[in-house]
């Protein structure tokens, strides 16, 4: 009888076993980046470029001259940040916080910004052509601006840029 226990308590745990082990990966959900956080920091001239930055944090960070083409940037918080001169080109920016930002001279060719918050930030000089602007919160300055040179078609969006920014 102990040993008819035994074995069906060694049966039963061997079948829990394997059920956990086929069944874990279906419950485990692996981020496909981990955010960081570059608060504050100094990174003239980075290179970030086809890196996943998903939900990252680069708040008052100096990114002057830096690299983020083709970057996955959704839902990155780039409050205040200086990024004069960057390359943004291709980059994903779904749902940014940009507000307060600097991208003068900064290159958004083919970005997608789709629902970024941009209120306060500027983009004097900033090459938009094929940017996907649509849901933007921008300042009605900056969007006058930013119509006054906006021209081309986002190639993963297929949205024209001047429809976006509501050109009219």
């Amino acid at each position: 009888m102990v040993k008819t226990i035994f074995r069906v308590c060694r049966w039963i745990a061997f079948w829990v076993l394997v059920v956990s082990v086929i069944a874990s990966p279906l419950y485990i959900s692996i981020p496909s980046a981990i955010a960081l956080d570059y608060n504050k920091e100094i990174l003239l001239n980075s290179d970030f470029s086809g890196r996943d930055l998903t939900d990252s944090s680069f708040n008052h960070a100096n990114l002057r001259n830096s690299n983020f083409s083709h970057a996955n940037l959704e839902g990155v918080s780039l409050f205040a940040a200086n990024l004069e001169s960057a390359n943004l080109e291709g980059a994903n920016l779904t749902n940014a916080t940009l507000d307060s930002a600097r991208l003068s001279n900064a290159n958004l060719k083919d970005a997608v910004l789709e629902g970024a918050f941009a209120a306060n930030a500027k983009f004097d000089k900033a090459i938009i052509d094929g940017a996907d602007f649509t849901d933007v919160l921008l300042r009605r300055d900056e969007q006058d601006k930013l119509c006054k040179v906006a021209k081309g078609t986002n190639p993963t969006t297929g949205r024209e840029t001047r429809e976006t920014l509501m050109c009219f």
